[in-house]
């Protein structure tokens, strides 16, 4: 029997990868009530059940119900019950501009105290230690429900480690500015532009006509060579630091040719490595 116990910040994605796991098989149970989790699992667990995967959905409602929840967690745990947390995440910005966009009231606000920047940051503070102890977390902040749904394909369906990590490259142009959450940011101008060449002018580093000049000079995959190799010196060491994002910016001029490409090529790299953590790859400036 595989269990998986889906949790995380209000409006990080919890209800869509509900979604996701209903759709590979699991047996979905979203707020059940804290005190029934044990019961719920008991019998899941009994040998004539026909249920073999299930995943249930525990929202922050109040500190005591979900203090409750770590403990019962906790209880099963110690008396041998097998279950993952899977726990997702997003910004502070991210989760404020998704409930200004659905018009919603996070949990945790109350007529007394409506701010939803309190309501996040008590949310955080509650949550610290579930997140602490999660076997998954997943930052959904730059994640589409697309890479959402491959991950947790990956995880639970293909059975394939997971490093806790997901590295974002962003493609950008520099007289745009650079990303405001770059952690790595790399300048790829050095390369010849595209934007010179007529027929190349109004493509991007989509276009395989662009891919093709860019990469014709050695320069380039000896960029991403070297890039791909010191990456994957640091990024077990963020991992070992517990970082759950990395944000990798590659810039050119305007961010439509060359950083683009580029930002493509080390997407396929990385991902070609599998070593367990997340790639996507988005280009801020076409």
């Amino acid at each position: 029997m595989r269990f998986v116990i889906v949790t995380g910040m209000s409006g990080s994605g919890k209800s869509t990868a509900m979604r996701i796991l209903e759709d590979m098989g699991f047996y979905c149970v979203d707020n059940l009530p804290v005190g029934l989790i044990e019961k719920f699992m008991e019998i899941l667990s009994e040998p004539n059940s026909e249920i073999t995967k299930a995943a249930i959905g525990l929202d922050v409602r109040t500190d005591q119900s979900f203090a409750q929840a770590g403990r019962i967690l906790k209880s099963l745990r110690q008396n041998g019950m097998s279950f993952e947390v899977l726990f997702l995440d997003a910004s502070d910005s991210v989760l404020m501009k998704r409930y200004k966009e659905s018009r919603r009231m996070h949990p945790l606000c109350t007529q007394e105290n409506p701010r939803l920047e309190d309501g996040i940051a008590r949310e955080r503070e509650i949550l610290r230690q579930i997140k602490k102890d999660a076997d998954f977390v997943f930052d959904t902040s730059n994640l589409l429900t697309r890479e959402l749904k491959e991950e947790l394909d990956r995880i639970f369906i293909k059975n394939k480690v997971y490093n806790n990590l997901i590295i974002n490259i962003i493609s950008f142009g520099f007289k745009h500015g650079i990303p405001a959450d770059a952690d790595l940011v790399f300048d790829v101008r050095f390369l010849p532009n595209p934007f010179y060449i007529d027929e190349l002018k109004y493509l991007t580093g989509n276009d395989p006509g662009v891919q093709d000049y860019v990469m014709s000079f050695p320069e380039a995959g000896t960029f991403l060579e070297k890039l791909t190799d010191m990456l994957l010196f640091l990024i077990p060491n963020y991992i070992k630091e517990g970082k759950y994002q990395l944000v990798i910016a590659i810039g050119c001029t305007g961010g439509r040719h060359r950083s683009v490409t580029l930002a493509n090529g080390l997407s396929r790299k990385l991902k070609a490595k599998e070593e367990g953590f997340v790639v996507t790859v988005g280009h801020r400036d076409i």
